[in-house]
This record gives structure tokens, sequence and C-alpha cells, in this order.
């Protein structure tokens, strides 16, 4: 029988929350998931000279809009705490205390070091597989100024809180020697490890730091990402499904994630296929969902004008979702639907002047005034145009969406000029129709 999985996430709130550690703690919470076990949130701020209260809160606040929610940790409590390592000084003195005892510590120059045992140690890592590594010389677990160091905290805080998996990036790879000897020093069997490839910078010229492009939670957030596309990309970011399906819900994510699925070559960011996964997200939204969504990035846009009529409103989201690459662009996306007086894109009007593009609009205003005003019967009254005239009908679909919208892309043309509505529509032609064409200011 499996034991009772419990593994953890352990930042330091030092600044933004990164892509890296999203992912790691993305990848215990998956496993946790998906074996049933519980996923520890722990704070490692012991050191105060770095940590900040808005990192804390930025980093609390990246996890919850991902959904990664802890079973134990700060905000929630559990029988394992304090779940802050500033809060755990007398844990960690009694745990000093008992290496003391065993003789494994000594003091030099006002630091306490540890005695290692001189044997090689021997990585179990579920990934890598048998890695050996021999920690030749006594390290320092405590400082001259008393405060303990990280490789001490770090596995005193996994014993005491029962921690099985450790699974972390594989930069942690060269410190487990020395936690080895730790566990060791204190006769307590190790937790399994399992070091996930690094994420590479888009070019894959090294690890992805903070400062590169696309390296911070917050940023996705703001730009209205979907955090279910966020999940899934940084799950096949160094993690493969044992299906070619790229696309994954979170529900399904976690029915088959496992830790024999992660990869050991380092993964290569990728914001093209980032957008792409949240654009594919956003395209398969419940309607209504994609309603509440779209309401929410409205307002924080302050794009106040558009709730005039709620109806209205519903009828435009409801065309545009299909086409929507982000809901970072949707007040852009949607705005012409809301006012006549817009700006014609210079660079797409060049591309429509070679289909002759008022020649075009004065062969269907008539035709437009006249029928019934929804998508199928707009679709054949130009179909039958363009036999007719023998006229290819992407001219007449091209011209007639640039000269109601000012663009050459966007929701479905025929259900676009339901929307929109005879009256908004033929006023739009007439416009265009005033216009200068060889002007370059439109």
């Amino acid at each position: 029988m499996m034991t009772h999985v419990r593994v953890r996430f352990a930042p330091s709130p030092t600044g933004y929350f990164h892509i890296g550690g999203a992912r790691t703690a993305l990848f215990n919470w998956l496993y946790a998931k998906h074996t049933g076990g519980t996923f520890v949130l722990r704070i490692e701020d012991s050191d105060a000279e770095r940590n900040t209260k808005e990192s804390l809160k930025s980093l609390l606040t990246d996890l919850k809009w991902m959904g990664l929610t802890w079973d134990e940790g700060p905000e929630v409590g559990g029988n394992y705490g304090p779940y802050y390592q500033s809060e755990r000084s007398e844990i960690y003195q009694t745990c000093l205390e008992a290496l003391r005892q065993r003789d494994r510590v000594y003091e030099k120059e006002g630091a306490i070091w540890l005695k290692v045992s001189g044997q090689m140690q021997v990585i179990d890592d579920v990934i890598h597989g048998p890695v050996h590594r021999f920690e030749g010389k006594d390290f320092v677990i405590y400082r001259s100024n008393g405060t303990p160091v990280f490789h001490f905290v770090n596995v005193v805080d996994d014993i005491a809180m029962k921690i099985t998996h450790v699974i972390r990036g594989e930069d942690h790879l060269s410190n487990t020697s020395k936690h080895l000897e730790l566990y060791k020093a204190w006769d307590v069997p190790a937790p399994k490890f399992a070091h996930i490839p690094l994420i590479l910078k888009t070019e894959g010229s090294g690890k992805m730091s903070k400062r590169d492009q696309g390296s911070l939670v917050e940023m996705y957030r703001d730009k209205f990402f979907l955090p279910d596309a966020l999940v899934n990309y940084l799950a096949l970011l160094g993690w493969s499904p044992k299906s070619d399906k790229d696309i994954l819900s979170v529900k399904e994510i976690i029915n088959v994630f496992d830790l024999s699925g992660i990869n050991k070559t380092h993964a290569r960011f990728d914001e093209k296929k980032l957008n792409f996964t949240n654009a594919e997200h956003l395209k398969h939204l419940p309607k209504e969902e994609f309603y509440t969504r779209s309401l929410h990035v409205l307002k924080a846009t302050r794009c106040e004008r558009f709730f005039e009529d709620d109806a209205y409103l519903r009828q435009v989201l409801s065309i545009v979702q299909e086409k929507l690459r982000s809901f970072e662009s949707l007040p852009h996306f949607i705005a012409f639907f809301f006012s006549n007086d817009f700006e014609y894109d210079v660079q797409e009007m060049r591309k429509i002047c070679k289909y002759s593009p008022k020649e075009r609009l004065v062969e269907i205003t008539d035709l437009l005034s006249n029928i019934p005003f929804e998508p199928t019967a707009i679709e054949s009254a130009l179909k039958a145009v363009s036999i007719q005239r023998q006229v290819p009908l992407g001219h007449y679909v091209h011209t007639l969406r640039f000269a109601v919208s000012g663009r050459g892309v966007g929701p479905g043309l025929y259900a676009m000029l339901a929307v929109l509505g005879r009256a908004s529509v033929l006023e739009r032609i007439r416009r265009f129709l005033t216009l200068d064409l060889n002007s370059s200011a439109l």
C-alpha cells in the first residue's frame, strides 16, 4: 500500500513569483492531487533583509489565481506548523541540540559545522535514477550570527512536516548530498527526490530568470490570461502525458499526472505556444463563463460605455469568442460594435484597395437595404451577387468587413453584420464611400 503522499512548495518571498517556481509548485500540487495526498505551502522567510510583505502577498495571490490551493500552510493552518521558517527557531534549536548529543557538530569561528560521514551518498532520484555524490568537506549549518543556513532548515522542516516526496528544480540536485548527510546524522529516512528539468530561455541560452520576457506569473494575471491555460502549458513544460493531446483541462492533467512522465531534458519556454494554449482554452469556455470573465475584463479596463445595453453586449460577446485570442485584446476587439466613429487601419486599407472596394460596396448597398437582416439571408444574398457579377465572394466579404469595422479580422462576417444591425451597417458603408482612399490619414 502506498504511503500517504505529502509534498511541499517552499518559496522565499523575496521578489515576484517566477514561472519556474510556479511550475515547481504545480508539479507538487498535481502529484498531491493525483495520489490523494497533501500539498503543503511553507514560507522560507528566514532571510529578514530580503523578504518583503509585498512579495509574500503577491506569491499567495498568484498561487490562488492559478488554483494551486494548499492543504496546509499560511491562512490554512495544519498539524505541522508554524509554516513560516521565521517562527520555527525553537524547533531548529531542538534539532541542533540532537546533533550535539550525537557528536555530529562542532563550533569554529563562531559558526557551527556538521561533521560529514565521509561516505558516498546515493541519491535515488525518481527522474534521474541513482545519482552518486560525495560530500568530502564539513559544512556550516549555523552561521556565526546565530542564524541557520538553508540546508539545515530545509531538512529539519521536511522531517518535521513528514514530507514524503521532495519535488524541486534540478539546480538543487547538487545540494542533495548535504541534505542526505543531515538525514543520516539524525538517523531519519530520506524522502524520495524528484529533480525536475530547468526551464530555459526561449532561445535556449541558459536558465530562464526573473528578468526574462514572460517570466513572471503576475504578468499573466494582469493580462487576463486564463489560469487553467497557464497550468496546462506549465504542466507540459517538462512533463509528457501518454497521449498526444496538448490542450488539457486541469482535471484531465490530474488524472494522468505522474512523476514517471517528467522528462530528464531541460524544457524551453515558448511564449507563442503559451499564447496558443490560452487562446484554445478561451475558445472552449462555457458561454456563461466567457460572459462573466468578459465583464470582469471590461470593468477592469474601464469600458463602462459597453454596459449601456446588456442584451446587445451579450449578442456581441456570443459571436466574438471563436476568434478572440486573449481577454487582454477584448476591449479593442469589440470596440467597433459600440461606435460608428472609428479609424481605419491604413495597412489593411492597402490590401482592400485591390478589391475595388467602393465599386463592391455600391453593388451591394441596395441589396442590404431590402433583405431580411439575419446571417443566413445576408450570406445567400452576397453569394448570389458574387455569382451574378462573376466577382469572387472574398472581394465582397473582405471589403464589407473592413468598411463596417475598420479591420481585416474579426468574428464571422454574417453574424457580425446582423448584430450591428442594418442601420449601423448602411451608415458605415456610406461613410466609407466618402473616404479618399489615396489618403494616408484615414
